[in-house]
C-alpha cells in the first residue's frame, strides 16, 4: 500500500470536496487545451478547413476524456489508478503529417488505430522487459519528457511561432506577469489560492492579454459566433491504411509507450514516500489505458494521444494527485467537446499565457526525473548512459536540420529529443551490462582491515550495479559491525570471505569463516545475561546486526561458518 507523502494535500486515494474537484478539473483542462494546437497545425498543413479542425479538436477531446477516466481506474486489467490524462501528443506529430499528406485524414485516423493496437500489445509484454528500464533510464525518460517541451514552452513564452519571429514587449509583460503570479501563489500563498495557482494565473493572463491588445475583438468574435452545442460525428471521413507507414507508426508507438512509462513512474514516485523502483505491472496497465485513448481517437477522428507530462507536473505543483480529479477531468473534456463556445475560448489562448503555464508545469517534471536518476548510486557506465543520451537527444532540438534528410521510416525517432534520448539510453544500457558480474567477493582480515576497505568496496560495487544508496550503506554498517564483533570477541581463526550479490529486488551478503558461529536472537539479552559471560555479548552483537537486516540465516557447512544477510531492495 503506497504511503502518502506529507507534501500532498490530496493523495491519489483521497476524495476532495466536490467544487474543489470541479475547479481542479478545469485547471487540468486548461493545460490540456495547449495540446489542441497539434490537430490545428495538421489541418492547416494539409490545406484543410476550419470545420475539419473543429471536428478533430472535438474528437480529440472526447478520446482524451475517455483516456483520462480509463487511466484513473485503480483495479482490473486496465488503468494505472493515477491522475495522468492523455493529450494530443507531439510524439505522433511527424507521422501524422506524413499520413495526412499521403492519404488525407482517413489515413491518419486509420494509422492512429494501428498505433493504438500495437501499443496495447506492447503493454502486455512490457512488464517482462524490466532489465531495459533501470532507474537511470526511467529517470532520464521522465526528465526528457519535460525537456522535450522546453522549446515549445519558451517560444510561446516569448510570443513566437513559425510565422512570428519578433518579440513584442506586450507579450513579454503578459508572460512574465503570468508566470510570476503562478509562482508567487504556489510558493507564498496557502489553501485554495495555492491549489488553483495555474487557473488563477491563466485567467489573469487572459485579462492582461485583452488589455494589452494581444486578444482582440476578432478573437472574441470567434467565441461569440460559436454555437452552443454541436454533434460532429457525421463529419467523419472514414479510415484507410498504408503498409508503408507501419514502421513509422510502430516507432511512434514505442516512443509514446516509453513517454507513458516515464509519466506513470513519476506518478508512482510522487504518491509513495517509500517508492523504490518502477512498478512494471502497474505501468503495463497504464500503457494499456493509453492505447485505449489512442484507439478511441483514431476511431472517432482525433489526433494521436499520449499521457501528459505537463498535467503530471501540475498535479505535483498543486499537491493534488487524487484520481477523482482524473475522472472529473475526463467527464468535463467529453462535455466540452459538444460545446464549441467553450472550446473556442481555449482555442484563442494567448501564446505568452501558454508558455508561462508550460514552463511552470514542466519544471516539476524535470526535477522529478533527476530525483529518480539520483535515487541510485551512479558510476562511470551510468554517467555515460545518462550524459550521452541526453546530449544526443538535445541535439535533435538544437540542430534539427541535421536530421531533415533521414529516411521517412525512421524519421519519427529524430523528430523528438525524447525518442532519440530514450532509445539511445536503452541501447547503451544493454551494451554496458556486458561484463558486470552479479556477485563480487572481498576478503577481510580481522584486526587489520578497517571499515574504510569495506566502504570503498561496497560503494564501488553499489555504483556498478546501480543499487539504492541507503541499502548499500545498511550493508556497509552490518559488515563492519560483524567484522568488529568477530575481531573483539575472537570468534574467527582466519580471514572472512565476503560474497555480495545483487539483483533489482535483493541485495545478499554471505560471509564464510572458520570459527565460532554467531547467533542472531530476536530479543536483546538481559543485563543479567550480559553479566554471566561472553556468550551473552555474542548474542548482543547478533541482536544489533539482526535489527539492521531484513533476513538473516546462520549455518555450519564443511566445518565453515556461513552467515547470510538479506536486504530488500
Amino acid at each position: 500500500m503506497p504511503k502518502k507523502p506529507s507534501n500532498l494535500i490530496y493523495g491519489v486515494d483521497e476524495k476532495p470536496p466536490f467544487l474543489f474537484t470541479i475547479f481542479m478539473g478545469v485547471q487540468h483542462i486548461c493545460i490540456y487545451a495547449i495540446s489542441l494546437a497539434f490537430p490545428v497545425i495538421i489541418i492547416r498543413e494539409m490545406g484543410g478547413t476550419t470545420e475539419q479542425a473543429a471536428f478533430m479538436i472535438s474528437m480529440s477531446m472526447i478520446a482524451g476524456g475517455i483516456g483520462s477516466i480509463v487511466m484513473a481506474i485503480p483495479r482490473g486489467p486496465i488503468g494505472s489508478g493515477y491522475l495522468c490524462p492523455p493529450v494530443c501528443s507531439p510524439t505522433n506529430f511527424a507521422a501524422a503529417m506524413m499520413a495526412s499528406k499521403i492519404g488525407g485524414l482517413s489515413l491518419l485516423y486509420g494509422m492512429t488505430v494501428i498505433s493504438g493496437i500495437s501499443e496495447a500489445i506492447f503493454a502486455r509484454v512490457v512488464n517482462r522487459l524490466r532489465v531495459l528500464f533501470p532507474p537511470e533510464v526511467t529517470g532520464l525518460i521522465v526528465a526528457m519528457v519535460g525537456i522535450t517541451v522546453i522549446r515549445v514552452a519558451c517560444l510561446n513564452f516569448l510570443g513566437l511561432d513559425r510565422t512570428d519571429n519578433v518579440i513584442e514587449s506586450s507579450e513579454l509583460i503578459v508572460s512574465i506577469s503570468t508566470l510570476s503570479l503562478i509562482i508567487a501563489l504556489n510558493i507564498w500563498s496557502k489553501g485554495k489560492l495555492k491549489l488553483f495557482c495555474v487557473l488563477i494565473g491563466m485567467v489573469f493572463g487572459y485579462i492582461l492579454s485583452y488589455m494589452l491588445g494581444i486578444i482582440d475583438s476578432a478573437d472574441l468574435a470567434k467565441v461569440r459566433e460559436s454555437s452552443i452545442l454541436w454533434f460532429p460525428f457525421t463529419r467523419h471521413p472514414g479510415w484507410s491504411f498504408n503498409i508503408s507507414l507501419f514502421v513509422p507508426y510502430i516507432i511512434v508507438m514505442i516512443c509514446s509507450a516509453l513517454k507513458t512509462m516515464g509519466d506513470i513512474t513519476t506518478c508512482q514516485k510522487i504518491n509513495d514516500t517509500e517508492w523504490k523502483r518502477p512498478d512494471m505491472k502497474n505501468i503495463s496497465k497504464g500503457i494499456f489505458a493509453d492505447s485505449v485513448s489512442d484507439i478511441t481517437s483514431g476511431i472517432l477522428g482525433g489526433a494521436g494521444q499520449s499521457t501528459s507530462s505537463s498535467n503530471v507536473g501540475l498535479s505535483i505543483a498543486t499537491a493534488t494527485t487524487s484520481r477523482v480529479v482524473g475522472y472529473t477531468t475526463g467527464v468535463l473534456l467529453i462535455g466540452i467537446a459538444f460545446i464549441p463556445k467553450i472550446s473556442s475560448l481555449f482555442a484563442i489562448i494567448p501564446k505568452p499565457v501558454m508558455g508561462a503555464t508550460l514552463i511552470f508545469a514542466i519544471s516539476f517534471m524535470i526535477v522529478a526525473g533527476i530525483q529518480i536518476i539520483m535515487s541510485r548510486m551512479i558510476d562511470a557506465r551510468k554517467t555515460i548512459i545518462i550524459g550521452v543520451s541526453l546530449i544526443f537527444g538535445l541535439m535533435v532540438d538544437l540542430l534539427p536540420d541535421l536530421f531533415s534528410n533521414i529516411h521517412p521510416w525512421i524519421q519519427p525517432i529524430f523528430t523528438s529529443s525524447l525518442a532519440t534520448a530514450t532509445l539511445l539510453a536503452i541501447f547503451l544500457n544493454l551494451i554496458f551490462r556486458i561484463g558486470i558480474a552479479k556477485s563480487q567477493t572481498i576478503e577481510l582480515e580481522p584486526g587489520v582491515d578497517s571499515s574504510e576497505k569495506i566502504i570503498t568496496f561496497m560503494e564501488k560495487t553499489g555504483s556498478l550495479w546501480g543499487a539504492r544508496r541507503e541499502v548499500i550503506y545498511r550493508a556497509i554498517s552490518v559488515i563492519n559491525e560483524f567484522l568488529e564483533s568477530v575481531t573483539a570477541l575472537k570468534l574467527t581463526k582466519g580471514n572472512l570471505k565476503v560474497v555480495v550479490s545483487f539483483d533489482e529486488f535483493n541485495l545478499d551478503v554471505n560471509i564464510l569463516y572458520d570459527g565460532v558461529l554467531i547467533d542472531f536472537p530476536e530479543e536483546r539479552p538481559s543485563e543479567d545475561e550480559l553479566l554471566k559471560g561472553e556468550n551473552a555479548f555474542i548474542k548482543l552483537s547478533g541482536f544489533i546486526i539482526r535489527s539492521q537486516v531484513d533476513k538473516v540465516k546462520s549455518s555450519i557447512k564443511n566445518d565453515k561458518c556461513n552467515i547470510h544477510f538479506h536486504f530488500d531492495h
